[in-house]
């Protein structure tokens, strides 16, 4: 096998930023065997690798990546009833959405909330993408990878991949995974799952409210409503989605916040922040409500990147900008909410230097 490897690739146009410099090298992967062989070549010339999916979670830096990016395109879906429950095996370079569609088509449950995410299977279970009270670690059986260390293949049964809030056991150490799919096992029954607030909202409105398609056609109708669906002719399009992730803080640090807002009168009543239980001592607080009551608007701009008009939580590149400008304007933010709140926020995507 041949790998054919290109040079000084440029990555910006790999990426829903549109951002950042080229690699050294970069390599596409269709297979088990050309993505072994891709490693083994960095590892021989002892060079940094990325792996790179769908490039709607990351942030290439100004310079670009010094080694080899290896571009997943391992493609397959195969489905396999199993009584109640049919397990999907998804290959890695899957477009995530396209596997959704077509659980949803099927009759399948577990899957239909995270409609409209953009990028590959392959990254789902590393980041456990989540939306509309929905995530992949509720489904998944088992994740396919190679470990990047030893060039061999490990199936990691669910309980392994120590799934947490936007984060696994793949994510914990992002240098050694590369993964090749993933099987998850959906319902049979083709009931929804419905119990985020907003998502229950939206669906009362609808004729046919607890269908699979009806989940999928409203989650759509909401990411797009926010910017979050791609879309060429959107303005707010170059982005990496939600930038920061939900601040996860004690009970105690939650009611400490509630109560300043009250003092300040920020809020009339406690119940008007948003906080959810997160685990025993634990509460998941609003990054996006934190923003805006920051005064950071919708729409803020500082030259080339800014806040979406559209969603608090998404940063966005308008054209002609610099990753640094990009990375300085979400440090203010994070410094902006810290100062006023306490609450630092993180941030979801992956920088790539």
């Amino acid at each position: 096998m041949t790998l054919q490897i290109v040079d000084q690739a440029p990555l910006a146009s790999l990426t829903t930023l549109d951002l950042g410099g080229p690699a050294r090298h970069l390599v596409t992967v269709a297979d088990e065997a050309s993505a072994i062989e891709a490693l083994e070549w960095a590892d021989v010339r002892n060079l940094p690798v990325f792996v790179l999916g769908g490039g709607s979670n990351v942030v290439v830096a100004d310079a670009g990546f010094p080694g080899l990016v290896i571009r997943v395109a391992l493609r397959g879906v195969a489905f396999e009833g199993e009584g109640d429950r049919v397990r999907v095996r998804v290959a890695a370079g899957e477009p995530w959405d396209d596997v959704v569609a077509e659980t949803v088509r099927r009759g399948l449950g577990g899957l239909e909330c995270l409609s409209g995410i953009p990028g590959l299977a392959g990254a789902t279970p590393i980041q456990n993408v989540g939306a509309y009270g929905q995530d992949v670690a509720e489904t998944i059986v088992s994740v396919t990878a190679v470990d990047r260390r030893t060039s061999r293949v490990v199936e990691f049964p669910a309980a392994a991949c120590a799934f947490g809030y936007r984060d696994s056991a793949f994510k914990r150490e992002p240098h050694r995974w590369l993964v090749l799919d993933v099987t998850f096992a959906l319902r049979a029954d083709g009931v929804p799952s419905v119990r985020y607030p907003e998502l229950a909202s939206a669906l009362a409105g609808r004729a046919d409210p607890f269908t699979l398609a009806g989940v999928r056609d409203t989650v759509l109708a909401l990411r797009r409503a926010k910017s979050m669906v791609i879309d060429p002719a959107d303005p707010n399009r170059r982005s990496v989605g939600s930038f920061f992730m939900n601040p996860v803080v004690s009970t105690a640090d939650a009611d400490r916040l509630v109560a300043q807002l009250l003092a300040e009168q920020v809020v009339a009543d406690a119940t008007v922040v948003p906080r959810f239980p997160a685990g025993a001592g634990q509460v998941k607080l609003s990054a996006a409500w934190l923003i805006e009551r920051a005064g950071l608007s919708r729409g803020l701009r500082a030259g080339p990147v800014g806040i979406s008009s559209r969603h608090s939580l998404a940063l966005v590149h308008h054209g002609g900008g610099t990753t640094a400008e990009l990375l300085a304007f979400a440090d203010r933010v994070r410094d902006t909410v810290e100062r006023r709140f306490g609450v630092r926020l993180q941030r979801e995507p992956v920088v790539v230097e």
